[in-house]
């Protein structure tokens, strides 16, 4: 039974030991990269298919008579056609809570580096200004206290409930949560001590605002001009989960314009951005864009491995550990 990994690289630079994987698929192919037009060709005999963002067309699973299973890098699902699959018979699973700990880390060191204006202000000692100062320190951006300030979460699964707690234990700040669309809103707190709120009153009252949510139809640009104007103007945004909930051009107009305090921007909606992107504009104050590595702890990554290990394991043995379709 063959098996291949289309994009190997994106969840190893060489250095995760693959071992376990191995074991459970004798027949594997990691391939670090597959080009769209080396698709069909790669999947043509394979019962097995492991990838993390190649996109799996209905076309693809008819190019591969012989899979029986995608088993995704990932926990999201949309560059998979479920719909195809279930046609087919083609099982899907995908990796759920691997990767915890280093988003964490990632969102804590954002509102940090945001808070304390870092590249600032380390950009005026490299620039020389520090030494031709007459003080002993330099006051040009403010630092807040974030203790007793208001972090808002959208998304309260597993990373949000993570970020929450992280942020309360260590930072002293106080969680409010989105209501899902269409929730009644509570005027306590629920039976879990979370306050949750409709998106608009949570956007008013966040001075951190968090994005934890799946992209789907309803969340696809949920942050947008209109929803940024609702945030106070030294609010701070941090989006680790996908870059389509946030209306880019808005996100940069916002941050010219001094009405948003800065973000922390790890997704975007084209990943690569081969066609560049708003938040690539020079001059964008207190704006954090990196390439989607809140995940990518070494030990995180890992775990992933042999969770996709489980994963085929289970569905060899007769199991549905993790399947989505």
């Amino acid at each position: 039974m063959k098996s291949a990994f289309l994009d190997y690289a994106t969840v190893s630079a060489g250095d995760l030991d693959s071992s376990g994987l191995e074991r459970i698929c004798p027949q594997l192919t990691l391939h670090d990269e597959t080009p769209p037009g080396l698709i069909a060709s790669r999947v043509a005999d394979v019962a097995i298919l492991l990838v993390n963002k190649t996109r799996i067309t209905r076309d693809v699973m008819a190019a591969a008579p012989a899979l029986r299973l995608i088993a995704l890098a990932a926990t999201g699902t949309d560059n998979v056609d479920l719909e195809a699959a279930r046609e087919r018979g083609v099982a899907v699973c995908n990796i759920r809570d691997y990767c915890t700990p280093s988003v964490v880390q990632h969102v804590l060191g954002a509102i940090l580096a945001l808070t304390h204006r870092f590249a600032d202000y380390s950009r005026l000692v490299k620039d020389g200004r520090w030494g031709a100062s007459p003080q002993f320190t330099m006051l040009d951006f403010p630092i807040r206290e974030l203790a007793g300030r208001t972090l808002g979460v959208v998304g309260y699964g597993t990373l949000g409930r993570a970020v929450a707690q992280a942020c309360e234990a260590a930072l002293g700040m106080r969680v409010r949560v989105a209501l899902r669309a269409g929730a009644a809103s509570p005027d306590v707190a629920a039976a879990d001590g979370v306050v949750r709120l409709p998106l608009p009153q949570l956007l008013r009252e966040a001075d951190v605002l968090t994005l934890h949510c799946p992209l789907t139809p309803s969340t696809r640009g949920m942050i947008c001009a209109p929803e940024l104007a609702l945030m106070k103007p030294d609010a701070l945004i941090v989006n680790t989960a996908r870059g389509a909930l946030i209306d880019s051009v808005a996100l940069a107009d916002a941050l010219r314009g001094g009405r948003l305090g800065g973000a922390a921007i790890d997704v975007l909606p084209q990943e690569p951005p081969v066609d560049g992107s708003p938040l690539f504009a020079p001059g964008l104050p207190n704006l954090i864009v990196t390439p989607h590595v809140a995940w990518a702890a070494r030990e995180s990554r890992q775990r992933g491995l042999d969770e996709i290990a489980a994963n085929v394991a289970d569905f060899l043995a007769g199991g549905r550990r993790r399947r989505v379709v």
